[in-house]
């Protein structure tokens, strides 16, 4: 079996990963279709004191499916109908009708993205230091400043800004900044 990527609707990705999970089995075509993944990263989110945790596709817009394709390189005709009868699906990464397989060193990365344990999720920043930043919350509201050190485990990024003339370090949290 190879892998193949197959094109779907925006913001449908699990729903045709689920249909097509329960298409296989009730349809018998376990020994076509292997497995079917949606990778995602699990990123949390701090604001105030609250801590959330979403999950974002690492490739919006793809299914990624374990399949057998005929000699010719095509999908198994069986296959192909059930797949194309499934809402939001769109059609195979290739060319002329015949899927292009993944290469090997792409599965390695995909999969390993897809079996990640649930792990401790990891905070989202989107700054460096350096960065020419804008306080856009709290006590130094409208402050320019620049970035000296990020904090990812508790998202505090420590920003450098001038109050009377004078260099001050702040701490402040990732959200309540943002880019010049």
């Amino acid at each position: 079996m190879q892998w193949y990527v197959l094109r779907v609707a925006a913001n449908k990705e699990v729903q045709v990963k689920d249909a097509l999970v329960r298409k296989v089995e009730r349809e018998g075509l376990t020994d076509i279709i292997g497995r079917i993944e949606v990778p995602v990263e699990r990123i949390k989110r701090i604001r105030g004191n609250k801590q959330t945790v979403h999950k974002r596709k690492l490739y919006p817009g793809y299914v990624f499916m374990e399949m057998e394709s005929t000699e010719d390189g095509r999908v198994p005709e069986k296959a192909w109908f059930m797949i194309k009868g499934t809402t939001s699906v769109g059609d195979f990464i290739g060319s002329e009708g015949i899927p292009s397989p993944m290469r090997d060193t792409d599965v390695a990365k995909m999969l390993l993205e897809a079996e990640k344990p649930e792990e401790a999720p990891s905070i989202k920043v989107e700054f460096v230091k350096g960065d020419q930043i804008k306080i856009r919350e709290g006590a130094f509201e409208n402050f320019e400043g620049t970035v000296d050190s990020i904090d990812s485990e508790r998202g505090i990024v420590k920003v450098i800004v001038t109050i009377f003339g004078r260099s001050t370090p702040l701490d402040i949290e990732y959200w309540q900044i943002e880019k010049l």
